[in-house]
């Protein structure tokens, strides 16, 4: 059993131990933590819900757990205006924003992290229009590593408003975020199998006809399942208990994680698994609340790499990736997952200043993946691909630092406001530099 101050991570990929936990309950208390840190010569850093594959929140200094800060601070319905502390779980927000007749304009696929883990490491979703959560903040509270309690939103503070709301954890401890929302709508889902090439070949027209548009590629086969969200006036049609437990649970979760289970245990047979896996979920329509089309549950633990490409060199680089996995020996045995979305001005968003598609490569937990998202990684790289912050690459500052355009600007920032470093880790010293 792990001790008090040890800490992994959702997939069991990083570990921490640190010298010591807190779980403050305000702002002020976290105040008392990091000017005692300070004092007692350790780094800080914050965890969520741990669903980032990166070592951001890994530190043997002192390790913030944001369960005491999970509160609901502010709502004007008028403005669309909700403030929330940042420890509150995304599932909690949306529940809280339906409540009150409300939504965020998109999301991510998962609702488990934490609202100041989501934006602080670009969580985003698929859409023609809408982008990250990040994207979506509207102000911010945070404590800096001095102790001083700052609000910061696009007309106050500007540019540590930009550096923290999609900051990794360096800029400051996020205490409590404010997102612009919009009122509750319906999405109607249609959801198909579909033969890749007439998923690339028309790739354009299948993002330009749908609000929110991704497909899953089966390795090794010509399968895909496509997803298209598009809004709907009503009524309501959901998924029928057993349809959703059916696809969602038991084929998406409890079959797929048999699966993978013996693929892990008899690699050879991985080929079989995903032709397999390909074949197993069947087309379907619905129609329900936003969240609950844009999250479903994904309890068959992974490692992933995802990686941003410019949108015009999609088809390119997926086809060269399809060829790459396919002559491998890698026994990929998780589905690739393809979302976009549209530029943005975020300065550490990976959709800044272009329109973008995303490549996201998995492995089951427990498989190897080294030599796989190595040459995939190759790939991307050399087509200015940007890693996303909480997944898996080997990126560095001074690549970053080359597809960023405002990354001095982020790091101009840092400087200013954590120049001991307190909020430094391995992680933010390979991509931020010291």
């Amino acid at each position: 059993m792990a001790g008090a101050n040890e800490w992994s991570n959702w997939a069991g990929n990083q570990k921490a131990k640190a010298a010591r936990v807190a779980t403050p309950q305000s702002a002020s208390e976290v105040v008392e933590v990091l000017r005692a840190a300070a004092d007692d010569g350790l780094t800080v850093k914050a965890v969520g819900s741990g669903h980032s594959f990166t070592p951001a929140a890994v530190t043997d200094g002192v390790l913030i757990k944001p369960t005491g800060l999970t509160r609901l601070k502010q709502i004007d319905k008028e403005a669309g205006l909700v403030t929330v502390e940042s420890g509150m779980p995304l599932h909690q927000l949306n529940a809280l924003l339906a409540e009150n007749g409300l939504a965020l304009t998109n999301m991510g696929d998962i609702q488990v992290q934490t609202v100041a883990g989501a934006i602080g490491t670009g969580t985003h979703g698929t859409g023609r229009t809408s982008g990250s959560i990040a994207a979506q903040v509207a102000a911010l509270e945070l404590v800096l590593a001095g102790g001083e309690i700052v609000n910061c939103s696009p007309e106050q503070n500007a540019e540590l408003f930009q550096a923290a709301r999609l900051g990794v954890g360096a800029v400051g401890y996020v205490t409590a975020v404010t997102f612009r929302t919009e009122p509750a709508f319906l999405l109607t889902a249609r959801e198909e199998p579909m033969r890749l090439d007439a998923v690339l070949d028309g790739f354009d027209d299948l993002v330009a006809d749908n609000e929110h548009f991704e497909f899953y590629w089966f390795p090794y086969t010509d399968r895909t399942n496509i997803k298209r969200n598009n809004r709907a006036t009503g009524p309501a049609a959901p998924l029928s208990g057993f349809r959703h437990w059916m696809d969602d649970e038991f084929l998406s979760n409890s079959v797929f994680g048999a699966a993978q289970r013996l693929a892990r245990t008899a690699p050879r047979l991985t080929r079989t698994v995903q032709k397999v896996s390909g074949s197993a979920l069947s087309a379907r329509t619905y129609t329900d609340r936003s969240d609950k089309v844009f999250t479903s549950p994904r309890r068959v633990k992974f490692v992933e790499m995802e990686y941003a490409i410019p949108r015009a060199a999609f088809v390119e680089v997926f086809r060269e990736v399809t060829r790459t996995i396919n002559a491998s020996s890698w026994n990929v045995n998780f589905p690739i997952e393809v979302r976009v979305v549209p530029g943005d001005d975020l300065w550490l968003s990976t959709a800044h200043g272009r329109e973008t598609a995303y490549i996201a490569c998995h492995m089951y937990q427990g498989t190897r993946f080294d030599e796989y998202f190595k040459a995939v990684e190759q790939i991307f790289t050399a087509h200015e691909g940007r890693p996303h912050w909480g997944k898996m690459h080997t990126r560095d500052a001074e690549y970053l630092g080359k597809t960023y355009p405002r990354f001095e600007d982020f790091l101009g920032v840092r400087d200013r406001v954590d120049p001991k470093r307190l909020f430094a880790n391995e992680y933010t010293r390979r991509v931020f530099g010291e």
